[in-house]
């Protein structure tokens, strides 16, 4: 069996990884016993401290550990799936059992099966994901409350808190299947966040901020999340309503976050074969400004969606999803590659550090760049169909006069097509957010619709 992992240091959840392997080795053979031509099993493991408080109390203090296996087997192209979270001997038996049993009645699919043998890995970059943090309740709570303290002390109209909260995780991933590959994941990750009301008069506003990291030492200071989180929620104190109206929208990096992933969704293997999607046929073709271009970097060191394999066990590799505008790629996994007559991209299970090439301005250049406008920082609802590109939903944010926020606004709809929208993109900022999968910076619209009263 070929066996590749990144390089880990010992804990108390990576310690299993021995004992967890052996019994992965024990479920593929189980299966082979019973009948199944191909098996592929994941088992995890997870343990964390969560701690919030609340003013100053403590109102959850969490220790979780979890875990989990989960197998699929194939009897020719009919596929059966279990899982458990007992990894005894007899529950792993009544789990092999239990998908063979579904295999056999199922109706066979011929896009069904592993992916292929020849899109495992053979080498594993070090990716730099896990590192422990030895935190304890006591410092937890301690941390969370200095988070939230620096908030409310910021100014006296933050009269109230929705609460501050420190959680660190960490988890174990191990694939196998039996084409004979065995992969490990392990890593971490370790968030500080909080949230509080601003009064004025009669008006309040609620809002955040948060920072995450796989490395704690990589955190923003519980004091600067809380006064971020201060700030945003005394920013949107006066806020007002628009008439409605057609205008330049600049999507802070946060809210270009979800542009970014209707575009993926879009892309998928899933939206695609279902003939449900804007972007059918597409490839090759100019489906945005020429001034995007999105990238997949999935062995970027110590970054949220690093990953060597995907959940099928096939290699990730950096790629182009958009360059200069030209869709060159798909999101796709096995079943959905297979269903379009393609091959896998490594995808099965989403993206790995998908980030958008960022542009020249920062965000002041961003403002300046629109001149007037809407900028977005908040969005409600979910009115976004992958299908026709149709896109509305609910805002808050600011008007934007003479290159400066003139005032915040609130209880609008912005809405456009996915399809136009990422055509009209007029700048990109310099100012990206890499506090997750996608890292996008700020993106500048050239016009949308606006409803206001």
């Amino acid at each position: 069996m070929v066996k590749r992992s990144d390089p880990v240091p010992a804990d108390d959840v990576y310690d299993h990884r021995g004992d967890l392997e052996s019994r992965l080795a024990a479920v593929l053979e189980a299966a082979r016993a019973s009948g199944a031509d191909s098996t592929e099993a994941v088992v995890s493991l997870r343990s964390g401290l969560d701690v919030s408080v609340r003013l100053g109390e403590v109102e959850t203090l969490e220790h979780q550990r979890d875990r989990v296996l989960a197998l699929t087997v194939y009897f020719g192209q009919r596929k059966g799936t279990a899982r458990t979270s007992d990894l005894g001997d007899q529950a792993i038996r009544e789990t092999v059992a239990a998908a063979c049993e579904i295999a056999r009645h199922t109706e066979g699919d011929p896009c069904n099966g592993l992916a292929d043998a020849a899109l495992m890995p053979t080498e594993l970059p070090e990716l730099d994901l896990y590192h422990p943090w030895a935190m304890t309740p006591t410092a937890a709570m301690d941390m969370a409350r200095s988070c939230e303290q620096a908030a409310l002390a910021l100014d006296p109209r933050i009269d109230n808190s929705d609460g501050a909260s420190v959680a660190t995780s960490r988890a174990l991933r191990i694939y196998a299947n039996s084409h004979g590959f065995t992969g490990t994941h392990a890593g971490t990750r370790h968030t500080i966040s909080c949230a509080v009301i601003a009064r004025e008069q009669d008006a309040m506003q609620r809002d955040g901020w948060y920072t995450v990291a796989t490395r704690h030492a990589a955190l923003e200071s519980p004091e600067l999340v809380g006064r971020q989180a201060g700030q945003r929620a005394l920013a949107r104190l006066g806020a007002r309503r628009l008439d409605t109206c057609r205008a330049p929208v600049l999507f802070t990096p946060e809210t270009a976050r979800g542009l970014v992933s209707h575009l993926v969704a879009a892309a998928s293997g899933g939206a695609l074969y279902r003939r449900a999607s804007f972007l059918c046929d597409r490839l090759g073709e100019q489906v945005t400004s020429p001034l995007v271009s999105l990238r997949e970097l999935p062995h970027l060191p110590q970054a949220m969606g690093s990953a060597a394999f995907d959940g099928e066990g096939v290699a990730t590799q950096a790629r182009e999803l958009v360059s200069a505008g030209v869709l060159r790629g798909y999101v796709l996994g096995s079943y959905a590659a297979r269903r379009l007559g393609m091959r896998s991209t490594g995808n099965a299970g989403g993206v790995h550090n998908l980030t958008l090439a960022p542009g020249h301005h920062d965000f002041a250049g961003m403002l300046a760049e629109m001149g007037e406008g809407l900028v977005v920082t908040h969005l409600m609802g979910q009115g976004v169909n992958t299908v026709t590109g149709d896109y509305s939903r609910g805002a808050a944010g600011f008007w934007v006069s003479g290159g400066e926020i003139a005032f915040p606004v609130e209880e609008i709809t912005i809405a456009g097509n996915l399809g136009d929208m990422w055509r009209d993109v007029v700048a990109v900022g310099n100012d990206p957010d890499l506090r997750g999968n996608i890292r996008t910076p700020s993106l500048l619209i050239g016009g949308m619709t606006i409803a206001g009263q």
